[in-house]
Order: structure tokens, then C-alpha cells, then sequence
């Protein structure tokens, strides 16, 4: 597994309980749980990206050209 990045993430408290009870009710972590719908979004925006529904980002255009997209990559 690659490795993780820590941040501080602030929520408000009436979404951040409506997590912990989704995430217990899928037996995983709040942070675990908020890490698969991060996921799972990101992965629905290229699925979109890819098939045109959405514009893409430069993140996108970076991939499909087989770089990260990062500006590292850029030049």
C-alpha cells in the first residue's frame, strides 16, 4: 500500500456523526470510511472525464497522456 498522507480535516458535527454510523455500519473506520467515498468519487470523475460527460482536468489530461499530471511532469 502506498503511503499516506495525514491532514486535518474539519466537519461539521451533525455530517461527521452521519459518517461514523455509515462507517459502523460497514465495520470500517470513519477515516476509512471517508477515505472509499473519496475513492469512489474520484473514480467516478475520470470514469466521467474518460467517456466526456464531464471536462476534464489537468490531472485527467496528465493521465492519459501516461504522466501524473503533476507539474513536476510537466517540463
Amino acid at each position: 500500500m502506498s503511503e499516506r498522507k495525514p491532514f486535518l480535516l474539519r466537519l461539521d458535527e451533525k455530517l461527521y456523526e452521519e459518517l461514523r454510523r455509515w462507517a459502523d455500519d460497514e465495520l470500517r473506520s470513519v477515516n476509512g470510511q471517508i477515505e472509499f467515498l473519496l475513492r469512489r468519487a474520484v473514480e467516478e470523475r475520470r470514469r466521467r472525464a474518460d467517456s466526456g460527460e464531464v471536462a476534464p482536468t489537468q490531472a485527467d489530461l496528465g493521465r492519459k497522456r501516461g504522466s501524473s499530471g503533476s507539474p513536476s511532469d510537466q517540463g
